[in-house]
């Protein structure tokens, strides 16, 4: 029997019909022509099918050239939920720091010039003078992420010697990354003290030697422990350290800069509160509760900080001036804290009232069923995300999208020209309007009216 897969046409004859020719028109034609190859080959490898059995080789070669240019970096559509969602991209930026990083992006900036003294000059005084400011540390300097500023921390204080950590901090943060691998690229040696339930002062005080080189306290921001517990935090390990004669590293996560009480979000200690321990170094991120970029935040004496710039992985870890720019602009923010509470997306969306956002999720809902698209909006609740108040539960509203198959709506959603990531809850698509700034409606109507058929109104 003949392979049908000798039937298949070469490249150039394809390339030469009208309908891929006239794919030039929007991509260069080496992609093309890439592309073709890929779906010959793609029809090559399956032996069912030969030149008479496939669809439309401009279809197939159109679709090919379209994911071939489709960026892998996309924007989406927050409909989870879950505010700070690390999966896709934690704080959105408040439009300072989008202003901030255009007018630095488009030219040349002082990034390390010295423009009082016209000498070559550090980054990391950018955002120092500021986070001073606002949190009263006598010393800051900014890194790529928390992780990094943990990872800089131990290796400027404790490389090659110990540092005391209790096992009910020794905690996951993610991506399969954990505090004793991070210790242990630092270059420290890990002591385990008490137990994963309870640890007590005495626990380090015991465990101190000649050879210990820092106490590190880990805050459980991503988890909650209950019932028989005990911990010591900072405030109580930093008179130990201090007799010791050791720093005390507190790795204090989630860069919460305001108290959020009144919201009904409290049990989170604030970077201000962090410092004020009396820990040598606090470490935070910039992309959860401070709501800025990535970036990893170094706040507390200023001969830690300074030991930890000049370690040589200071400058493996340092952070681009987009970066500088849009931190700036957000730390900026804080000086008033209405203001920062009105601008910053993450704390706009943690703070807004239910009953506007479900007034929003009627509307959205509306809308999409005047297109054409079965929905209701139903009472729902957020997350904080990010590692942040793990246990706290947030009333929101949803659109719930009434399809047959919640999996295919699901996957229609993340498949529309800007993918819209909602959540499947009890066979349902929910589409929960917390997460979704409000300037994004049109976007997420238009989006779903995109993916499921319908007409955006």
């Amino acid at each position: 029997m003949t392979d049908a897969r000798r039937d298949l046409p070469a490249v150039g004859t394809l390339l030469e019909s009208d309908a891929v020719r006239a794919l030039t028109a929007r991509a260069p034609r080496d992609v093309v022509a890439s592309a073709t190859r890929r779906v010959i080959e793609a029809a090559r490898s399956n032996r069912s099918q030969g030149a008479h059995d496939l669809p439309g080789w401009g279809a197939l070669i159109a679709a090919e050239v379209e994911r071939t240019m489709t960026r892998s970096l996309r924007r989406v559509v927050n409909a989870t939920g879950v505010v700070l969602h690390t999966n896709l991209g934690r704080a959105p930026l408040a439009e300072r720091a989008l202003a901030a990083i255009a007018q630095i992006a488009a030219g040349y900036s002082n990034i390390e010039y010295d423009l009082d003294a016209g000498v070559r000059g550090s980054r990391h005084i950018h955002c120092a003078a500021l986070l001073r400011e606002l949190t009263g540390a006598e010393d800051a300097m900014v890194v790529n992420n928390c992780a990094a500023a943990l990872v800089l921390a131990l290796a400027a204080l404790a490389d090659g010697r110990e540092a005391i950590i209790s096992r009910g901090e020794l905690v996951e943060i993610g991506g399969s990354f954990r505090v004793p691998e991070i210790m242990a690229a630092s270059g420290a040696l890990l002591v385990e003290v008490g137990t994963t339930n309870r640890t007590h002062a005495a626990d380090y005080v015991n465990a101190i030697t000649p050879r210990t080189a820092a106490i590190l306290s880990v805050h459980r921001s991503n988890f909650v422990q209950e019932g028989f517990v005990a911990s010591v935090g900072p405030a109580e390990l930093a008179p130990v350290a201090a007799r010791a004669g050791v720093p005390l590293i507190h790795d204090f996560g989630s860069g919460l800069m305001l108290d959020l009480s009144p919201w009904g979000l409290s049990g989170e200690p604030t970077a201000p509160e962090a410092v004020r321990s009396g820990a040598t170094l606090v470490v935070m991120s910039g992309d959860k509760l401070l709501g800025g970029p990535q970036a990893g935040i170094v706040l507390g004496r200023a001969e830690a900080v300074d030991a930890m710039r000049k370690h040589p992985l200071a400058r493996a870890m340092r952070v681009d001036k987009l970066t500088l720019a849009a931190l700036e602009a957000t730390l900026e923010l804080y000086r008033d804290p209405a203001a920062a509470v009105a601008e910053l997306p993450t704390l706009r969306m943690l703070t807004a009232p239910a009953e506007v956002i479900r007034r929003r999720s009627e509307a959205v809902a509306a809308r999409l069923r005047k297109g054409g698209i079965e929905c209701v909006s139903v009472a729902s609740e957020s997350a904080v995300g990010g590692g942040a108040f793990p246990s706290a539960r947030i009333a929101s509203a949803a659109v719930r999208i009434e399809a047959a198959s919640a999996a295919r709506a699901d996957a229609m959603l993340r498949a529309a020209s800007v993918p819209v990531v909602g959540r499947v809850l009890d066979d349902r698509l929910q589409l929960d309007l917390r997460s979704v700034p409000e300037a994004q409606d049109d976007l997420l109507v238009g989006a779903v009216a995109d993916a499921l058929g319908g007409t955006a109104q």
